[in-house]
């Protein structure tokens, strides 16, 4: 990627966001635009451009993608209820920004049909 996304530049510090969690791995803000009642981005500080550019020696990031998710559910009270993990890839999947990261939905019940 030759330019920086907002993702990069939130774990880079340039620009402010609600981080609730954080490693050397991974970033965690509430989302400005939450469609749940929780709504956090799990962000690989790893710039990986969407999910299908996860390669072979990405497979300890992305077990620490999902460690992370887990680690945030229990901190966020989230853990016993349930939660919803999404993964937008690509335009058609609804990715707006082009840096791989994961969504925590949580707070309300979901049905299965139902993508919000």
């Amino acid at each position: 990627m030759s330019e920086k996304t907002v993702f990069s530049r939130i774990i880079e510090g340039e620009v402010p966001a609600d981080i609730v969690y954080q490693d050397e791995h991974v970033v965690a803000i509430r989302d400005i635009n939450p469609a749940a009642p929780v709504h956090i981005l799990v962000i690989p500080r790893k710039p990986v451009p969407s999910l299908v550019h996860l390669e072979e020696g990405d497979v300890e990031l992305a077990g620490r993608l999902l460690l992370a998710v887990r680690a945030i559910a229990e901190q966020e009270g989230i853990a016993e209820d349930g939660f919803r993990l999404t993964v937008n890839t690509g335009e058609q999947g609804g990715q707006t920004v082009p840096h791989l990261h994961l969504h925590i939905l949580a707070g309300k019940r979901f049905t299965e049909g139902s993508m919000r």
